[in-house]
């Protein structure tokens, strides 16, 4: 996938996200999540760890391969930008997680897989990372607020956000964005899940 060639500069290798493990506690064992260009699973193993039920999605089939044999974790090979989106139009899911990826004609697509009372992590990288390497082409950078603006747009009410410069494991400017789904108007289930979490 175009958006997902650059290594992961902001985590290395295996770890999930920092970002990812900050909301975990909005994340149920026995739920649903979709992991959007999913790569080798860094997320779709960890979650599946935890007993959440994932559909791991990536054009790369060698990777997805890696996890064929895992429980919990079922993988859906597509191209994300050169064909129709892989799943039913009306599917949502509990959690929808999207790391070191954009295809902005998705946007929307991603945000409306929200299920309600679910949640979206999103995190990928911004305008001003070409002053430290790659990405470096607009496409696949961040303007300032636009994940913000996909969470308004999709009716998602924001936990978290984050428009910073990470210092390491080497200097890359990213946007993070946290952002929940009512069940009910009114309903904030980030925060009513961080409370039960903190109780």
């Amino acid at each position: 996938m175009t958006g997902v060639v650059v290594p992961d500069v902001m985590h290395g290798t295996g770890a999930p996200s920092p970002w990812l493990m900050r909301w975990a506690h909005l994340i149920a064992p026995g739920t649903r999540a979709l992991d959007v260009a999913c790569g080798h699973g860094r997320h779709s193993r960890w979650l599946a760890s935890r007993g959440v039920n994932v559909t791991a999605i990536d054009r790369d089939e060698a990777a997805l391969a890696t996890m064929s044999t895992l429980a919990g974790v079922t993988t859906v090979s597509a191209d994300l930008e050169g064909a129709p989106w892989p799943l039913p139009a009306d599917a949502t899911f509990d959690t929808v997680i999207v790391t070191n990826y954009l295809h902005r004609p998705l946007l929307a697509r991603i945000a409306a897989s929200v299920a309600p009372g679910g949640v979206l992590i999103y995190e990928t990288f911004a305008q001003g990372n070409e002053r430290y390497g790659k990405p470096s082409n607009p496409l696949f950078l961040l303007a300032p607020g636009e994940l913000l603006d996909v969470a308004r747009e999709a009716g998602l009410r924001v936990a978290g956000f984050e428009d910073v410069t990470l210092p390491a494991p080497r200097a890359a400017c990213v946007q993070r964005l946290c952002a929940t789904r009512a069940s009910t108007p009114g309903e904030n289930p980030g925060t009513a899940a961080l409370y039960e979490a903190t109780a």
